[in-house]
């Protein structure tokens, strides 16, 4: 496998970063600004966007556009190095239109909605007029086994009568998100893996209530707000069903694959940022006579940290490279792979950059203490470290020798 990137990638990335510096970067301190007193996205965004689009940088995370849809069109392995460009900062996907949930969204839409569906909801969210999310977890049950969902959907008619409690769903608090992907029982009945079903349900139907905006470890998700709600009788029509009824976990698999390894690519940017931070805080502050730089325990954190980056970077573009060769199925042990270590890795980096910052790593001036409140959040988020472990075991290759007869160890004496 080689890694380097393709001329036409190189391009790409190159015309990225242009963008991202002149354009984006110096309204990071606006957008801080604009977060800090208001819930609405920053009003320079829609300009943003406008540039964004006119300069062909846009829907890059899509990699199955069809011939009328607005975007890019890279690869997943292209991909890989722009999301770390966006990574750098939390708010800069949606510049690009490359913000979850709406991504995994368009892309379960892409896979398994009819053409109807898809002028209805896709078109919407490709052009960024809308707002999407996901609803899947929920208070009452243990959703890292996600065939514990309990929400009902109960065909009655035409139409499905929807009763249930979500939480934890990333964009759904947006005044922006118009609609819903609800995943409930259809049919309690059927196999464990075929009781669920997905359904799209529009935010202002009868009996959809935002119970409240909620936060993660005291930080705020300001491009994707997250929120609890409650599924009182609402009823939506059969059509709105996506995919078949009982295929709730296709639907949920085809989506959640692209969410979790771009998570992990923005997340590789991201640590970029801190180990820069790390540099240039430790050469500019002084302790007992020597800057913080000369300290070997300091120069051993910033060395670790390069060594982790670099390994998690590599598995992220094996894991691109494999969903581009062999599809989601062919790639499901190589995102459970990314998916383990990355949140892992980024918690790591960022508890040494806030140790070498100091009391301002904890504060609202640096990125820091969200680096480290979102990769523990990415542990949990999108199946759990267990359940990813367990799956990595599970693909683990049974050998055929036993300890007795192992050529690796020497004969026991007779």
């Amino acid at each position: 496998m080689d890694f380097n990137l393709s001329g036409r990638a190189e391009q790409w990335r190159e015309k990225l970063q242009a963008f991202f510096d002149k354009e984006v970067l110096p309204r990071h301190r606006d957008w801080l600004a604009h977060v800090a007193i208001s819930r609405e996205t920053p009003p320079f965004m829609a300009g943003l966007q406008e540039k964004a689009r006119a300069a062909g940088l846009w829907n890059l995370a899509l990699p199955e556009l069809a011939a009328d849809e607005p975007g890019t069109k890279l690869s997943n392995l292209e991909y890989a190095p722009l999301a770390e460009i966006l990574g750098r900062l939390f708010w800069a996907s949606e510049a690009f239109n490359c913000q979850a949930p709406d991504v995994p969204n368009m892309i379960a839409l892409q896979n398994c909605a009819t053409p109807e569906q898809k002028a209805r909801w896709l078109r919407p969210l490709l052009e960024a007029r809308t707002r999407s999310a996901f609803g899947m977890t929920e208070p009452d049950v243990a959703s890292s086994d996600a065939t514990n969902i309990a929400t009902r959907m109960v065909r009655d008619g035409n139409d499905y009568v929807i009763n249930g409690r979500k939480w934890f769903i990333t964009g759904a608090a947006h005044p922006r998100c118009s609609f819903l992907i609800v995943m409930g029982v259809t049919n309690s009945d059927a196999d464990r893996t075929r009781r669920h079903s997905c359904i799209m349900v529009p935010m202002d139907t009868p009996g959809v209530r935002l119970v409240r905006r909620l936060s993660w470890m005291g930080c705020q998700d300001h491009v994707a707000p997250i929120g609890e709600l409650t599924f009182d009788n609402v009823r939506v029509p059969a059509e709105n069903l996506l995919g078949a009824e009982g295929d709730g976990f296709k639907v949920a698999q085809v989506r959640l694959g692209p969410a979790r390894i771009h998570h992990c690519m923005r997340s590789i940017g991201l640590c970029e940022l801190l180990i820069e931070l790390m540099m240039v805080r430790a050469m500019e502050r002084s302790t007992f006579g020597r800057t913080i730089i000369q300290y070997d325990t300091v120069q051993r954190w910033i060395a670790e940290s390069r060594v982790e980056l670099e390994q998690a970077r590599l598995l992220a573009y094996r894991c691109a490279w494999r969903l581009d060769q062999s599809g989601h199925h062919g790639a499901w042990r190589d995102v459970s792979l990314i998916k383990v270590a990355v949140p892992a890795m980024l918690q790591r980096i960022a508890d040494r950059a806030l140790q070498v910052f100091g009391a301002m790593g904890g504060s609202e001036d640096t990125p820091i203490h969200q680096a480290l409140a979102w990769g523990r959040l990415l542990r949990i988020g999108d199946g759990p470290d267990e359940v990813h472990l367990r799956q990595i075991f599970r693909m683990e290759p049974t050998p055929t020798w036993t300890i007795a007869n192992s050529p690796y160890l020497a004969a026991r004496p007779a």
